[in-house]
């Protein structure tokens, strides 16, 4: 399980964490050892969308004024963490290799975090050991440049983990709103399947720009606060439960970083309006859409 992503190690102390961990760097048979440079498609300018436009999006209340950080997939900020790497996240457990692909070896059986995980490709530039973010534009659909994914680059974290957290998988049924849709009604009990994951979620940046992206991870929180239900399903506008990091609500992609307008490439003082929406318009975020399940 990964949640918040701090970056509490330098890139010194994160190489010698992995070669503590015994990961490996080779690449499974057929695939390239470098990351494939993807052309630049037309650039799309996000859409500004009214309520009405967006299904579902009348009984989903707005969160305002919530800080967000940011992410991204094969970030390792502390490898002695058991939450310290997006190697993995809450719902898959080969979040980076699901995402991107690559196949870079595997983490140690005995690592504290990820542990015997494969060791994905990176949503940035750099290095297995140093995985870095990038600045995105719309002239790439705020795509990364230095691989071609197969989820979705548009995804986010919120501090509700509704398969791992023992009290949110116990009340995702009485407090997640569409736990009684099709597709969903029945499931309650069955761990292999996230209500969480795959949702999709309408964004509006510091700058007014409107995008979209789905949840992939729980976070950012630590402890025992990943049950916050009062935020992330309330209807009082409740603020964030755990209080760290300017008390961030969630983490965002890269790609919604460039998207919303972020001043900062990762930081924790960009703020956002959000609220979830069963469809989303057509944009850069539906060009790949995530339909994976619970990978544990």
């Amino acid at each position: 399980m990964n949640h918040t992503p701090r970056k509490l190690a330098s890139l010194v102390a994160i190489t010698a964490a992995l070669l503590l961990m015994g990961v490996a760097c080779s690449t499974e048979p057929g695939s390239a050892t470098k990351f494939n440079v993807r052309p630049a498609p037309s650039a799309v300018k996000p859409p500004a969308q009214g309520p009405s436009s967006l299904q579902g999006a009348g009984r989903y209340p707005w969160h305002t004024n919530i800080a967000s950080t940011t992410f991204w997939v094969g970030e390792l900020y502390d490898a002695s963490l058991a939450d310290g790497s997006q190697v993995c996240s809450t719902y898959d457990s080969e979040w980076a290799y699901s995402w991107s692909g690559i196949n870079a070896g595997r983490v140690s059986s005995s690592a504290a975090g990820c542990a015997g995980a494969i060791l994905g490709g990176c949503d940035g530039v750099g290095g297995y050991t140093d995985c870095r973010t990038e600045k995105r534009t719309a002239a790439n659909d705020y795509f990364p440049t230095q691989v071609t994914p197969r989820e979705n680059p548009f995804y986010l974290d919120l501090p509700y983990d509704d398969i791992n957290d023992s009290v949110g998988f116990a009340q995702r049924c009485q407090v997640i709103p569409w736990a009684n849709d099709p597709g969903y009604a029945g499931k309650c009990g069955d761990r292999n399947f996230s209500f969480m994951k795959n949702r999709w979620v309408e964004l509006v940046g510091p700058n007014g720009n409107t995008c979209y992206g789905q949840v992939q991870d729980a976070g950012p929180s630590s402890g025992d606060n990943y049950h916050d239900a009062t935020y992330v399903f309330g209807s009082n506008d409740a603020r964030p439960a755990q209080g760290q990091w300017n008390n961030a609500g969630m983490d965002v992609s890269p790609a919604l970083n460039g998207c919303l307008g972020f001043a900062s490439l990762d930081g924790s003082n960009d703020r956002v309006k959000w609220r979830f929406v069963d469809t989303p318009p057509t944009g850069p975020w539906t060009r790949i859409v995530t339909t994976s399940q619970v990978n544990q």
